[in-house]
């Protein structure tokens, strides 16, 4: 003897069946007061996308809009204003019906609300678009000013030129503790040397005013061994004078420059000319 539970569960056909059955009952309600009825939800289907449930979701549709459909088209497609407000109205209570499609399949809803709306601008052109609210327009950003042109970075001055004690009727200044020398006119500095050697301790370069009274290009150093001395400009009677050498070296009291400095101070300057050491 077989013994059946009280309360076992119905088996996965007969479950869809029951859905079935009430979701036809549903769509029968629309057919016999499709205007004052709205769809109640009915049992969720089974996942399983049997035949059934296919069934169900087509013909419920076609139920449907069938109703939808004759509903409008009673109205008749008068352009009276009574009778398109009648129109908007149904239209308006149809969409509301249709969300209960959902319960079928998801996607029945939209389906239905855009077949029912083609109807409505079939039989009542342009009614959808005079009654649909416009969205209002976005205002227009204000225009924001012009943002300030960048200013330029400020030039950086070159620091003026540091004469110290020179005269201005000097051609030629020689700071002996800034190792640096430069030529002049009127006061005007035209030509640097920007390092020189002069005398190391005890063999000072003199400072003072002088002139420049001998020019030899080729000279050397008798009393250093024949040393040489390109380019010497004499501007003392002893012997001090500018002339090419390794000016990072301390001289025996001359100025020493490097090459093209010795060359420039040999052209430019001639018998005569006041040369100022400080």
């Amino acid at each position: 003897m077989s013994y059946k539970p009280r309360h076992a569960k119905p088996s996965a056909t007969k479950r869809r069946a029951a859905a079935f059955a009430a979701a036809a009952g549903v769509f029968a309600s629309l057919a016999v007061n499709p205007t004052t009825a709205e769809a109640a939800p009915a049992p969720q289907q089974p996942v399983g996308g049997s035949s059934i449930a296919q069934l169900s979701s087509n013909s419920g549709l076609d139920v449907f809009l069938k109703s939808a459909n004759t509903q409008l088209e009673n109205l008749g497609s008068s352009t009276d204003q009574a009778v398109r407000d009648a129109a908007w109205n149904l239209r308006n209570s149809l969409r509301a019906q249709a969300d209960g499609l959902a319960a079928i399949n998801p996607d029945l809803p939209a389906q239905a609300k855009a077949s029912i709306d083609q109807t409505v601008e079939r039989l009542f052109p342009g009614l959808i678009a005079e009654r649909t609210p416009k969205p209002k327009p976005k205002p227009k950003p204000k225009p924001q000013p012009a943002p300030a042109p960048a200013q330029a970075p400020a030039q950086q001055q070159r620091p003026a030129f540091d004469y110290g004690p020179c005269p201005k009727d000097a051609k030629a200044c020689v700071d002996v503790d800034g190792r640096r020398s430069w030529l002049q006119n009127n006061g005007q500095v035209y030509y640097t040397a920007d390092l020189v050697g002069p005398g190391r301790p005890g063999q000072e370069t003199p400072r003072g005013t002088f002139y420049v009274n001998r020019k030899v290009k080729d000279e050397i150093s008798y009393e250093f061994n024949n040393a040489p001395m390109p380019y010497a400009t004499y501007f003392t009677y002893n012997g001090i004078a500018f002339h090419q050498g390794d000016p990072t070296i301390l001289s025996a009291g001359c100025v020493r420059m490097y090459q093209a400095d010795a060359q420039r101070y040999f052209n430019d300057l001639q018998i005569g000319d006041k040369v100022f050491v400080y």
